[in-house]
């Protein structure tokens, strides 16, 4: 099996169309079978004026087959507290997932921006 139960992941949901909203999760692995998921976790979602995400406040359950060509997807430290984690812009970075202490995943596809 690619993935199991308990571990937790960072998904990043490809935006299909050029305006399409995009989206993130956060989430610990409930079940799985194959590539298919049960991800319990948080959501993000872009906020085009502030150029940053924001997290929905409530937690949520959602499946996903982490085999598709939709999602990018990166496994996490199982030991991060998901509803201490937020996105922060970082000088000379760009955007990074943190907790503000051990985990930081920097997200950015193209380098830093200034």
């Amino acid at each position: 099996m690619i993935i199991s139960t308990g571990e937790k992941v960072h998904l990043t949901y490809r935006a299909m169309f050029e305006n399409s909203t995009r989206r993130h999760f956060l989430g610990e692995v409930m079940a799985a079978e194959g590539a298919v998921c049960r991800l319990k976790g948080y959501a993000f979602v872009h906020d085009p004026k502030s150029g940053g995400y924001v997290k929905r406040p409530e937690q949520r359950t959602t499946i996903v087959d982490l085999s598709e060509s939709g999602y990018i997807v990166n496994v996490i430290d199982p030991t991060i507290d998901l509803s201490a984690v937020s996105y922060r812009y970082v000088r000379d970075i760009g955007l990074v997932v943190t907790d503000d202490k051990n985990f930081n995943l920097n997200i950015n596809e193209f380098g830093a921006r200034s």
